[in-house]
């Protein structure tokens, strides 16, 4: 029973479907994109993030990627906004699509401190993009070459953009299945912060209107994609979830994200419904053939494919299972796992020694001599930021004259959803000893699960600064 399903499934994936949903998708990400570029350009972002800092965190195996010289990121971010407009118009699709997704990770990739779900997102549907042909019709391209002209694809190209929409969800969901998010942390601070907020402001305040929206948001990730995929329920289902994403976007800064998943998930409606006017298709489908025996050897391969990605997609969030404690505190695993404004970090007290043994001399480092307030306050509660951070730390000190006998420690108290401050990381460690790695780290401090209570804001530098 269970091969004759797979069976089944592997044949759907490669009968047609109207071309028209992907011809709509193409167009809304080309757009989205587009207004994301400009937005760095009118907001200076560029060189905020990437040219003005003399320092920047990268990913683990990921040190060699630098920065553009000069006016070199200025120049990438004008392209991609070509780019995004070839994208909408779909003009030479295939290349496009590469060099976007090339040129939007590369820039993903130079800044960790920068990490935002939504980018991540960005990076993976322009991956998928390379290989979804959304260009076929309504296009530069099909216009040119008419022979590649087609109104079905298949449906495998719009199963992927579904399952990858789905996954950001389902584990947005199922990481607020934990003991703050059950209990209304952090959700009851930030609407403490909002009751300014029209109409539902007044109300912020109070426990119920912290439950609801806390548990609402849960059940919405949890339910919104199989009620997308049920008909009679999908209408239902697409309106609570643009009021939920329009009310993010007004609470908190989470840049395009919201616009962009209200646009996305009309892909699970039927998939002729953006034909407009004159718009028609064909009754032509044979640019699916079959053998006699099933699947051909290319679609074999493209299903092999998607199984990959789909095996990667749905593991890499589950990850976080493999450490030994809460990754809201160690921050192992945090990353890639959609873990979506889940909690509340702030460091009270941040302390950074430069010990040279061979002098005797202990100096209190001023971070913000290397470091913007958006790259101080990641690093201020994140283990791996601190090892980064010391390494460089370390051989800008030996270029000033201190000795080769110099250790670099730590001391970070930090809170995690309103509870009082909690040493992050072993004070007394040197951390230019140890070296960036996806394992745990024993010098974490446990995390210690005490009561949710006051919150504590911002950073306090407890600095005399010496270097």
């Amino acid at each position: 029973m269970l091969i004759e399903q797979i069976s089944k499934f592997k044949n759907k994936m490669f009968e047609p479907i109207d071309i028209a949903i992907l011809v709509y998708f193409r167009i809304i990400f080309g757009a989205i994109m587009l207004w994301e570029v400009l937005k760095y350009f009118s907001s200076g972002w560029i060189s905020r993030y990437w040219i003005d800092p003399p320092f920047n965190f990268t990913y683990y195996g990921f040190d060699w990627v630098k920065p553009l010289p000069g006016d070199g990121m200025f120049y990438l971010f004008g392209i991609m906004g070509v780019l995004s407009i070839f994208i909408i118009i779909g003009f030479k699709y295939r290349i496009v699509t590469t060099l976007f997704f090339i040129g939007f990770t590369y820039t993903f990739l130079l800044e960790q401190t920068r990490f935002l779900n939504h980018f991540y997102l960005i990076s993976l549907i322009s991956f998928l993009m390379i290989f979804v042909p959304a260009h076929k019709a309504l296009s530069i391209d099909s216009w040119l070459n008419k022979k590649s002209y087609s109104d079905f694809a298949p449906y495998w190209s719009l199963w992927i953009l579904k399952f990858q929409i789905a996954i950001v969800y389902f584990f947005g969901g199922i990481q607020k299945i934990n003991y703050d998010w059950l209990h209304g942390e952090p959700m009851r601070h930030w609407l403490s912060e909002k009751t300014d907020f029209p109409i539902l402001g007044a109300y912020f305040t109070e426990e119920w209107m912290v439950y609801l929206l806390s548990y609402s948001a849960l059940g919405l990730d949890l339910l919104a994609i199989p009620f997308l995929m049920w008909k009679k329920s999908r209408w239902i289902a697409f309106g609570f979830l643009v009021a939920f994403h329009v009310m993010n976007s007004q609470l908190f800064t989470i840049g395009v994200f919201p616009w962009f998943m209200i646009l996305a998930v009309l892909i699970f409606f039927d998939p002729s419904w953006p034909r407009l006017g004159k718009w028609k298709k064909s009754q032509n489908k044979t640019y699916f053939p079959k053998t006699s025996s099933g699947l051909t050897k290319n679609q074999k391969i493209v299903f092999a494919m998607l199984m990959i990605f789909v095996i990667f997609q749905t593991t890499m969030p589950l990850r976080h299972y493999f450490y030994p404690d809460y990754e809201g505190w160690t921050d192992e695993a945090h990353l890639f796992s959609w873990t979506m404004k889940l909690r509340d970090k702030h460091t009270d007290e941040l302390t950074i020694r430069a010990i040279d043994h061979t002098t005797g001399k202990i100096g209190v480092v001023n971070p913000m001599f290397d470091l913007t307030r958006e790259q101080l306050s990641k690093l201020s509660h994140s283990p791996d930021l601190m090892v980064q951070y010391s390494h460089y730390l370390i051989e800008e000190l030996k270029s000033q004259g201190y000795s080769d006998n110099v250790e670099i420690r730590i001391e970070s108290w930090v809170s995690l959803n309103g509870r009082e401050p909690q040493l992050l990381i072993d004070p007394n460690i040197d951390l230019t000893k140890q070296e960036p790695t996806i394992f745990h780290k024993d010098w974490i401090m446990p995390f210690n699960n005490t009561q949710l209570g006051t919150h504590y804001e911002g950073i306090v530098f407890n600095l005399n600064p010496e270097y």
